[in-house]
């Protein structure tokens, strides 16, 4: 029986069960840290004076270093593999969520998230190639797309854990940032001992640890050593920027920065945000913070079911139309009632579902396994290029231009995401990941 047939027609097993938990916990955490910076934030200045700039980039820095660490990470798992790189970002948040306690200014918060941020980013590629290669071929979109479900749970479970640390007083904020390692820490343990996957093995032509581990995690005995004398057309990390995946890589980099632009400035500066509609009030703003992100985690429901049943394109297209219209009515209302901002940031939150899950599910299909990882690392890349001069840019636009003309930047870059996805959003539902991935 061929390696592929094996992985592709498996039913889905406590194995894959417990492999996609596992694997997102990465991005659990990712949502967590990069919220809750946004809590902290609005409460740090009792002991640092914290300016204008300093906020953006304290805001920003996490996001500098996902890019750098998607990008540079994505191509070492290609190479080295997924197994080795699983856990030891693990280790490098977990250190630095504890740096974060001891910081004495901005300046050492900044770098010390930066370099965070390089952990996080790293874990995209490493994580997610790890559960596509794994994935039988019928469970793979829900597999993967749960995975940025997790994202808005992170967030949510930030603003919970930080509305309860305010007790603590001018102190909070540290140990609201700290308390990352905790979840961290519980990962790393249950991430130890995961197998390498097959497939990027078989790439590499090791067939022995291949074999044994089809045989530990499907009970299937196969010798594998017959692929030694097949001709293999190998991808290369070049590749990417050429012909059909050039298109592919244009298309998850631009479609993943025009949807997390406007989500990211809202996670990261929520605070402010709701502030700018004058809502105002602890209570009032944490409420508002916990029903926007409580939208956006359940908008990955329908999201999750109607990739496999209706298709990847008329998810992605429906679902930038109906973000749009979100923010257009945040742009075009910022001065009406509660429930009218509540029903802007809704309708963007729920339908934000469809290119959230997509996240995933588009790098790992598209890109066959020598470049999976590097294609889903470029991804991450191109996309936090923007959302970091998003986020950077944004207290400046809620200071000079006002909410309403920022939320009207937001709808417009909503739009473009709509129309690369209309141009190019393929259609890949269905498809074993050597079909999906195939050019010819």
């Amino acid at each position: 029986m061929r390696l592929q047939t094996i992985m592709d027609e498996s039913p889905f097993t406590s194995f894959h069960r417990k492999l996609t938990l596992y694997t997102c916990g990465g991005p659990f955490l990712d949502g967590y840290i990069l919220t809750i910076i946004g809590v902290a934030l609005s409460h740090m200045n009792n002991q640092m004076h914290v300016t204008t700039f300093w906020s953006a980039m304290i805001g920003a820095s996490a996001l500098a270093g996902l890019l750098l660490g998607g990008l540079v990470f994505g191509y070492i798992t290609d190479r080295v593999g997924r197994h080795v790189m699983y856990t030891l970002d693990l280790v490098a948040i977990l250190v630095f969520s504890v740096l974060q306690f001891f910081v004495h200014n901005a300046v050492e918060l900044t770098i010390v998230r930066f370099l965070m941020g390089i952990a996080i980013g790293a874990d995209y590629p490493i994580a997610t190639a790890l559960l596509a290669e794994f994935s039988p071929r019928k469970q793979r979109g829900k597999m993967l797309g749960i995975l940025m479900s997790t994202w808005y749970l992170g967030a949510l479970v930030s603003y919970i854990v930080g509305y309860l640390l305010l007790p603590l007083g001018d102190s909070a904020w540290r140990w609201m940032l700290v308390s990352s390692a905790v979840p961290t820490l519980l990962l790393l343990v249950m991430r130890w001992g995961t197998p390498e996957s097959p497939r990027w093995l078989v790439s590499k032509k090791r067939f022995k640890e291949a074999s044994a581990i089809i045989q530990d995690v499907y009970g299937v005995d196969v010798d594998l050593t017959q692929l030694k004398e097949e001709k293999v057309v190998k991808a290369k990390f070049s590749s990417m920027f050429k012909g059909e995946y050039l298109k592919r890589t244009l298309f998850i980099g631009l479609f993943w920065t025009f949807q997390i632009i406007p989500t990211f400035a809202i996670y990261t500066f929520g605070p402010q945000i709701l502030e700018a509609f004058h809502l105002k009030g602890e209570n009032v703003a944490f409420l508002s913070e916990i029903i926007i992100s409580l939208f956006f985690l359940i908008g990955c429901i329908p999201a999750l079911i109607f990739v496999n049943k209706l298709g990847r394109r008329p998810v992605i297209i429906w679902s930038f139309v109906m973000m749009a219209v979100g923010m257009f009515i945040l742009g075009i209302f910022p001065h009406s009632s509660i429930w009218v901002v509540l029903l802007g940031f809704a309708l963007y939150a729920f339908f934000s579902g469809g290119p959230s899950v997509l996240d995933y599910i588009y790098p790992n299909e598209l890109f066959p396994t020598e470049i999976r990882a590097s294609a889903v690392g470029m991804g991450t890349a191109f996309s936090r290029i923007g959302s970091f001069v998003g986020t950077f840019l944004l207290p400046y636009s809620l200071n000079i231009l006002g909410i309403g003309i920022t939320m009207l930047i937001g709808g417009g870059l909503t739009i473009l995401g709509l129309l690369v996805s209309i141009a190019w959003a393929p259609e890949t539902k269905g498809k074993t990941l050597a079909e999906a991935s195939s050019v010819d």
